[in-house]
């Protein structure tokens, strides 16, 4: 396995070397914001779509200062020195050190933290036979649509996940609605129509959500945007989650009781089989 490797306001070395400073406001308050690309074959996938996301996630927490050229120089040029095929790469971008104080500094750099670390994929064995998962209250702020790091609710549920032995948390709102999962985007499949949750403040726009939506339209899967609540989840024929590392997974027990007979969907397979394929074409169209 090759040393992570990072590159820290523009100085490349080994992850575990960078240092961060202790007023540093992401540190102090999860003042950043920050996204995670899946490499693939030495190629990061939906580079652009994941860069634009942080301009938005930037603009949303008013953190200014950044060149999002820059950043994509670095990406590539630590991807590079890293020399990992298969891996993920991190970016953070902070609002920098200053003297703690609530309200924004007056004056402040913002640090920018890039890392690549080689993945070997701990969903392989899942895809076929499916996840857990259980339910819980979202308590998460009402602005889930901005990438922060500042994510203590979101490890409340998913070490709430692990303890049930389960692989995801699905969050319900205050109404009984599912929002989606504590790192994954969440579906249902209802009389063959996917049902996915409308775009909201305390939503999170995911690049593989978003992927998925456009194969369905490709495949000619009927597609809802509607509200699911927790108790039509084990009405759906299926339920699958979605997010950049665990690509697209099939849930087949939720608190406990199967869902649709605790087997992977038709629907999921053909999804997963699609997204498959689109990640080896584009590969192939990179190299030629």
């Amino acid at each position: 396995m090759t040393t992570a490797w990072a590159n820290w306001n523009g100085l490349e070395m080994p992850l575990d070397e960078v240092m961060v400073p202790a007023l540093d406001r992401a540190f102090l308050f999860g003042d950043a914001v920050y996204e995670v690309i899946r490499v693939y074959h030495g190629r990061p996938w939906k580079l652009n779509e994941h860069l634009d996301r942080l301009v938005s996630s930037m603009e949303g927490i008013r953190l200014t200062g950044v060149d999002i050229g820059t950043i994509r120089t670095r990406v590539e040029s630590t991807l590079q020195s890293s020399g990992a095929s298969e891996a993920v790469i991190y970016i953070q971008v902070t609002r920098g050190a200053a003297r703690r104080t609530h309200h924004f500094p007056t004056v402040s750099k913002p640090n920018v933290l890039v890392s690549v670390e080689e993945f070997v994929d701990p969903y392989a064995q899942c895809r076929d036979k499916g996840v857990k998962a259980i339910t819980c209250a979202d308590i998460r702020w009402a602005r889930s649509e901005l990438k922060a790091t500042s994510l203590l609710a979101n490890c409340l549920a998913a070490q709430a996940a692990v303890e049930a032995g389960c692989a995801e948390a699905i969050l319900i709102d205050a109404k009984g609605f599912i929002t989606e999962g504590s790192h994954t985007s969440v579906f249902g499949v209802r009389d063959g129509k996917i049902v996915v949750s409308p775009a909201a403040p305390n939503i999170l726009p995911g690049i593989t959500k978003r992927q998925v939506l456009s194969l369905a339209k490709q495949s000619q899967i009927d597609l809802i945007e509607g509200k699911l609540s927790r108790d039509d989840l084990w009405s759906c024929q299926e339920v699958f989650i979605t997010a950049t590392l665990a690509e697209i997974l099939s849930v087949v027990e939720i608190d406990g009781c199967p869902v649709a007979g605790g087997v992977s969907g038709s629907v999921t397979r053909r999804l997963q089989q699609t997204f498959k394929q689109s990640v080896e074409s584009w590969l192939q169209a990179t190299v030629n």
